[in-house]
């Protein structure tokens, strides 16, 4: 933090700013002394503080319930942070849908919305997919586009740290796009680009399986898989966006890709057929002879590279996510071979998330992007005295 001196009266406001609004997110609803109290201001600055904010738009008084009884003297004035005051978006770009999660700014859901996209579709045509996702979402709750604050999105692919798709080999036409650029043009607030396991092990994090620690894997498993990591409870992206690529690892000898392990004809699987995907996955649970050998190759692939990511990171758990169907079978073999070739294997986990977790990790990192802006003491915010 920048040292503070007389000639800092601006930098103190901020501050004072800050705790004073942290203070009344945390307690819900409180009185300018019970802020004095917790925050260490005297109660004149408080109550200043909390004057601005109440033209800044981010506090309001409340009115006092007295539960009908009558009470003698004035009752202390209470205050309460406005989580209506503003609005975030997270939102999932994958092959066969995309998603918007819409909340407000204590993190609260308002609505959230999918629809199909052709795996096919063109660069331009999944966007305004999500243009139209995004403005059917935004009238169904009443919300008006100029209340976003921030907008987090997850997509598939190595991102750099503008928001541009490096490489993607999941989406026709979204290597090299432009993505935050191009978003950008439909938001007048700040838009955060992430890869989509990177955003889901962000959302396993804060309120999936994945909550009491801060030394994660995330899995995003399928014919392309993916994984996010956290370590001491940080995201991880690697010097370049790319770590946790394991579906690259089949380059380095192992010539068999992943849509071909799980092919029973002979001919891979295309990367982005979910349902030729279902439909092994669901041969082989009626016990068809081709199917189950099909799936043991893939699930065999996709322990190893987990357990040579693991090896690396040491994490303390491993969740594994993704879409298709019958992942489940996918743990017990990988706890084998934590087990066998790890000195101390992590614990493994299925997300409590599942399809929605790439959509509210993008939300996740649009809420921290206000939350550093508004609660942040070397930060501005916007709007602050």
């Amino acid at each position: 933090m920048a040292r503070l001196t007389g000639g800092d009266p601006s930098l103190l406001r901020r501050i004072n700013s800050a705790v004073v609004l942290d203070a009344l997110r945390a307690a819900e609803c409180a009185t300018l002394t019970e802020v004095a109290r917790v925050t260490g201001l005297s109660r004149p600055t408080v109550e200043a503080v909390v004057e601005g904010l109440g033209e800044a738009g981010l506090v309001v008084e409340t009115v006092a319930d007295d539960g009908g009884a009558r009470s003698q003297g004035r009752p202390a004035r209470r205050f309460r942070f406005r989580a209506e005051a503003g609005h975030l978006l997270g939102l999932d770009v994958g092959a066969h849908r995309v998603t918007a999660l819409l909340t407000d700014l204590g993190g609260r859901e308002l609505g959230t919305l999918s629809r199909d996209v052709s795996e096919t579709a063109s660069a331009d045509e999944r966007l305004e997919r999500l243009r139209g996702t995004v403005a059917e979402l935004l009238r169904r709750a009443g919300v008006p586009r100029g209340s976003l604050r921030a907008v987090g999105v997850g997509s598939p692919g190595i991102v750099e740290g503008d928001g541009t798709v490096r490489l993607c080999t999941a989406l026709p036409g979204w290597t090299g796009l432009a993505l935050g650029e191009r978003l950008n043009r439909s938001f007048k607030c700040p838009v955060l680009v992430e890869n989509d396991a990177n955003a889901a092990a962000v959302a396993e994090h804060w309120k999936g399986a994945a909550t009491d620690s801060d030394d994660v894997v995330f899995v995003l498993a399928g014919l392309s898989p993916g994984a996010g990591s956290l370590i001491g409870g940080r995201l991880h992206r690697g010097y370049g966006g790319a770590a946790g690529e394991i579906g690259a690892l089949h380059l380095l000898g192992r010539e068999a890709t992943p849509e071909a392990l799980l092919s029973t004809t002979g001919r891979p699987l295309h990367p982005l057929d979910e349902q030729a995907v279902a439909e092994v996955l669901t041969h082989a649970r009626e016990g068809d002879r081709l199917a189950r050998e099909a799936v043991d190759r893939f699930v065999r692939r996709l322990v190893h590279d987990v357990a040579a990511l693991v090896l690396a990171l040491d994490p303390e758990l491993v969740v594994i996510g993704g879409r298709p169907t019958g992942l489940d079978g996918v743990l017990d073999p990988l706890r084998r071979e934590l087990a066998r070739c790890c000195l101390r294997p992590p614990r493994v986990a299925r997300s409590l998330l599942g399809g929605a977790a790439v959509a509210t990790g993008a939300l996740r990192l649009a809420l921290d992007h206000v939350e550093a802006e508004l609660f942040a003491v070397e930060g501005t915010w916007r709007g602050g005295p």
